[in-house]
């Protein structure tokens, strides 16, 4: 596998964990159980951490630092029309929409392991995964509460 073809792979990982980091950043802000709350920006910070580490091998592998797009701040799931009409939305809506977007990431992530990673690359992202996994599953155990 050529240099290219990692980080053409590390890029798109990088994309669907900002995703994930932007889905779960939004969803703390839209529910108003507080348990809820703190385990979506416990999710967003570990996404803005696997961001960081999929970075840091991008960049040992010659990419430069303007090279990979930085969080931004879009929200996935609200429009502006339901943000104006109330600030909190239902937290079925909210969870399942993290559910699908964990769903995307496992998948990806999945995709990702099937090819022929470096050692040192591939045991980042195996680990990521995992974390993913466990974070879709308990999403999975949060759409029955909600």
């Amino acid at each position: 596998m050529t240099n290219n073809e990692v980080i053409a792979i590390l890029h798109s990982l990088i994309g669907s964990c900002k995703k994930g980091f932007d889905a779960f950043r939004n969803a703390s802000e839209s529910v108003q159980n507080s348990e809820f709350r703190r385990l979506f920006n416990i999710f967003s910070q570990q996404r803005a951490q696997f961001v960081k580490e999929l970075e840091s091998e991008t960049h040992r592998l010659g990419v430069q630092s303007g090279e990979v797009p930085e969080l931004n701040n879009t929200i996935p799931f609200r429009t502006s029309k339901t943000v104006k009409q109330t600030s909190f939305q239902d937290e079925a809506t909210v969870v399942a929409e993290c559910q699908r977007e964990e769903e995307t990431a496992v998948n990806d992530y999945q995709e990702a392991l099937k090819s022929d990673l470096p050692l040192d690359i591939q045991y980042v992202v195996k680990r990521q995964y995992m974390d993913i996994k466990d974070a879709y599953d308990r999403i999975r155990i949060l759409q029955r509460a909600a």
